[in-house]
């Protein structure tokens, strides 16, 4: 898993002009320079969490849809939670992803990204960016984007490894979570799992 986001953090975090690139275009220009960048960072690359923050707030959140990520892993529950509770689900859900991308940041180890044709129709605005992910001594992995054109560019919306999607996997724990405690109980865990990424990250040495 922190391999997986990992490299979903290298992919997407620099900004250029979506607008710009074609998505695949885009996914290889930004995984290029942003692999170059961790690997002459020695404080990124130490685990330096105030670096690893600033990178991901100004370099990764441009790139992600996050409003229709939490909703597709809300799925049919998202109408439930009300304009409100709909926004706050959202900042949640992107707090808990950027704190995971902090967490793994630092454990690149020179893996090669292979990225595959892109094959979509011409004008479509929903594609799939298709890559394979190699290292030494383990078997290749697949991780596939789901991108959207949007006002502001391609965006990501999900993001599947070996065939498991991002947004599915979360969605069976935040049905499990509404089924006990109602979308305010699923705010209140997401919350509490914030706060103890927060702890967690603040008790080590920086």
């Amino acid at each position: 898993m922190k391999l997986f986001i990992t490299l979903c953090f290298f992919l997407f975090a620099t900004a250029v002009s979506a607008q710009e690139l074609a998505p695949d275009a885009l996914v290889k220009k930004i995984s290029d320079e942003v692999i170059e960048i961790i690997k002459q960072d020695k404080d990124i690359q130490a685990g330096n969490r105030k670096k690893i923050d600033e990178l991901v707030d100004a370099k990764v959140l441009p790139h992600f849809n996050f409003s229709r990520m939490a909703a597709l892993a809300m799925g049919r529950n998202w109408p439930k939670a009300n304009a409100e509770q709909q926004k706050v689900l959202t900042s949640e859900f992107r707090t808990l992803l950027v704190r995971t991308y902090s967490t793994a940041l630092s454990t690149y180890k020179n893996q090669v990204i292979e990225f595959k044709p892109l094959r979509a129709a011409a004008g479509a605005a929903d594609v799939t960016v298709k890559t394979q992910v190699k290292q030494p001594g383990t078997a290749p992995i697949s991780i596939d984007y789901g991108m959207e054109k949007t006002p502001a560019g391609w965006k990501v919306y999900d993001v599947v490894v070996g065939g498991v999607s991002l947004v599915t996997n979360y969605r069976e724990t935040f049905n499990a979570e509404i089924r006990d405690g109602g979308v305010e109980g699923l705010i209140k865990s997401l919350a509490g799992k914030n706060r103890s990424l927060d702890t967690q990250a603040s008790a080590k040495p920086k």
